[in-house]
């Protein structure tokens, strides 16, 4: 069995495209996921299962959405290793009061991520931005919604990836470490 963290863009956001917790727990157990376990209300689950390809999970996770719940939404589907080394190699160091305003863009191909480098063009300082091999980060100094880049990722930019702040990423990395 191996370890995946789960991601979804866009959920229990307003009143479109609701997504209960405890929906999508029993949406992934009954594709036999074992230790299935979510965090917050905006799409995150930390799960076991024998899958050997992240696509492959993010495809039928997806068709189940669907296919359950009517809700068409990018799916994330990451291993453990892959969501360590994202918190690993992030390389915007910030305080603890900024971590609501770091944002971590997570894609189902890592190939998504070279295609935000057009972003670059809107980072104005302090903010910073990075794309790393397993996530890009984004430091939207002055607010997440004061940024051109972060509303850009957030917009259209970001369709086909999700994002989460520091603060929740730091969260999902403990319940994966907690889980194992």
């Amino acid at each position: 069995m191996a370890r995946f963290v789960l991601l979804l863009r866009g959920v229990n956001v307003g009143k479109a495209k609701r997504v209960p917790m405890a929906e999508l727990r029993v949406l992934l157990e009954g594709q036999g996921c074992t230790g299935v376990r979510t965090l917050l209300n905006s799409g995150n689950a930390v799960f076991d299962d024998n899958a050997r390809s992240t696509a492959t999970l993010a495809a039928k996770i997806h068709a189940q959405l669907l296919e359950n719940m009517a809700v068409d939404v990018p799916v994330v589907v990451l291993t453990a290793q892959a969501l360590q080394a994202a918190v690993a190699g992030n390389p915007i160091a910030v305080d603890a009061g900024q971590h609501s305003r770091l944002l971590v863009v997570f894609a189902q191909e890592r190939t998504a991520l070279a295609g935000l480098a057009s972003l670059k063009a809107l980072v104005r300082p302090p903010e910073r931005f990075a794309i790393g091999d397993n996530a890009a980060y984004l430091h939207c100094a002055g607010g997440i919604l004061e940024s051109r880049a972060g509303a850009a990722l957030l917009g259209k930019a970001g369709q086909a990836l999700t994002t989460r702040n520091w603060a929740t990423v730091l969260k999902i990395a403990a319940l994966v470490a907690a889980a194992q």
